[in-house]
């Protein structure tokens, strides 16, 4: 009997510790598991690309979703156009072009969009985290509807153009799990967390 209950106290003390563990230490076990490997939801060719913004930082858009270019790793890429009135972007001394400028009636300084060339393979993938963490003291006060989990989901930009130029961007963002709704659209941010994480542009040959 007295070596049941040890074993049973062994038990409940390691359910206790795993537990505690999850809760405050589920984001950075999640983030750890990302690193071998996150589950694809989507995945959708890319047509058009836009971005608002004043050069530095701001907005791109594409397939209907708001990507900031406020980067968490301090490198944050400017976007403008190019002598030849191409939208570009810029970071690390290197440059992407995206492809001409569409009309000047589409375009103002803070508005600049271009249209994918027929040569250029370009795509969104968003993937999630296959580990989740529970939220058990976080409030909204101001809602009264308060997450009890939540996930990071990826965006990640690759395009890839004729020439063997490469550009791509890999974003991070939490998704709330909400009793009774499920989960929600994503693409909540925490500061220092969250945002664009990652540019890489190889200039090919």
């Amino acid at each position: 009997m007295r070596k049941i209950l040890i074993t049973l106290a062994i038990f409940v003390v390691c359910i206790a510790a795993v537990s505690t563990t999850w809760i405050f230490g589920g984001r950075q076990l999640s983030l750890f598991m990302d690193r071998f490997g996150t589950i694809e939801t989507t995945s959708a060719r890319i047509n058009s690309i836009a971005y608002e913004g004043s050069g530095t930082g701001g907005l791109l858009r594409v397939t209907g979703l708001a990507l900031s270019l406020n980067a968490t790793t301090g490198l944050t890429p400017n976007i403008g156009t190019t002598k030849d009135d191409q939208l570009a972007l810029a970071v690390g001394g290197k440059v992407f072009a995206f492809g001409p400028l569409n009309s000047k009636a589409d375009n103002a300084d803070d508005h600049l969009t271009a249209t994918l060339q027929a040569d250029d393979d370009a795509s969104l993938t968003i993937r999630r985290s296959v580990l989740s963490w529970p939220t058990p003291f976080d409030f909204n006060f101001m809602t009264g509807q308060s997450p009890s989990w939540k996930r990071h989901i990826y965006c990640r930009l690759l395009w890839k153009k004729a020439s063997g130029a490469e550009l791509e961007m890999l974003w991070r963002y939490e998704q709330y799990f909400y009793p009774g709704l499920g989960w929600g659209s994503g693409f909540m941010t925490r500061e220092g967390s969250t945002g664009l994480i990652s540019v890489d542009i190889s200039l090919g040959r």
